[in-house]
């Protein structure tokens, strides 16, 4: 596969992303971009001397200049969020860091889809959209693809069903104001409610709790915190989900993720960057779908956009 991806932060995160995209064979060369490029160094010679193992691949630190004819970006660099703080508490410092970055990657590898991992993801999404010059299609971030795994994963634990059988997603941003619309929540075309009354072993049903909408989404809203209490910092969930995003820009046909994106017009809302369906395939951004949300769902979707609005206003891009 001739996939060139090129990674902007060597953190845990950043590292962590170039693991998964080795193992998992995405792609055929990786560059790793820090500005500790002893870091870089240190986890691209780690990661590479696993290769034999894998598929084919080359994976070395490098500058922004190694970045040219990249077919993704994808950009982690920023400061961690700490124990008790919030993403949008980052808001500011991360903006700054993004503000250098973005002439210097966009100068090398203008055509690349440009996919925004770093928090706080929509505003820096935003920021990126609006400054870059770069099209539409080509930038987008990793929005609500991780509390959207969050939310399948706990539902699927309820029921004790594969993953894969779970239909849900988490909209708008990737922080406290998102919320999950349950309306369009099934499993294998089972509106979710409705699910446990389907099954035909009664004394199977007997064993699941009832499943508390709020409970859950407070459950994947604090999932993060309560990784970051416990360990430090999260990237294994977070570098499945961004890997499972460049195999979705590779894949021939296309793909409908939580992706972060600009709305222009959608549910009322304008000129501000969150997650709701969008169409992901080799050309980057495609579109969005416009799912039909109750008008609850449709209040909590504007107040998310409100939310972020709020905190574009007091940063400086």
């Amino acid at each position: 596969m001739a996939n060139k991806i090129t990674i902007i932060g060597a953190g845990s995160v950043g590292a962590t992303i170039a693991y998964t995209l080795t193992v998992k064979g995405t792609a055929s060369e990786i560059v790793m971009i820090d500005i500790n490029q002893q870091k870089a160094l240190g986890e691209a010679l780690d990661i590479r001397q696993g290769t034999p193992f894998c598929d084919p691949v080359t994976i070395y630190a490098g500058t922004y200049a190694d970045a040219k004819d990249s077919d993704i970006v994808i950009l982690t660099s920023g400061v961690a969020r700490k124990p008790g703080q919030s993403r949008l508490d980052l808001a500011q410092t991360n903006v700054n860091i993004t503000k250098s970055i973005i002439p210097e990657i966009t100068k090398y590898a203008p055509d690349a889809i440009y996919l925004i991992v770093a928090n706080p993801v929509d505003i820096l999404t935003y920021q990126f959209y609006k400054t870059s010059g770069l099209p539409a299609n080509q930038i987008f971030g990793s929005g609500t693809i991780l509390d959207t795994a969050r939310l399948r994963s706990r539902i699927a634990e309820y029921y004790k069903i594969a993953q894969q059988n779970v239909h849900a997603y988490v909209f708008g941003e990737h922080g406290d104001s998102s919320f999950v619309p349950w309306s369009l929540a099934n499993i294998a075309t089972i509106p979710i409610d409705e699910f446990k009354a389907s099954i035909e072993d009664k004394n199977e049903v007997k064993m699941i709790p009832p499943l508390i909408h709020d409970e859950v989404e407070t459950y994947i809203r604090k999932s993060g915190g309560k990784i970051i209490e416990r360990k430090g910092a999260t990237f294994y969930a977070v570098a499945v989900s961004v890997a499972h995003i460049c195999e979705c820009i590779d894949n021939a046909m296309d793909t409908t993720l939580t992706v972060s994106s600009m709305l222009t017009g959608e549910y009322g809302i304008n000129d501000v960057c969150l997650s709701t369906l969008s169409v992901v395939g080799r050309t980057g951004l495609k579109g969005r779908l416009v799912a039909p949300l109750t008008d609850k769902e449709i209040v909590s979707l504007r107040h998310s956009a409100s939310c972020l609005k709020d905190v574009i206003k007091q940063l400086k891009f």
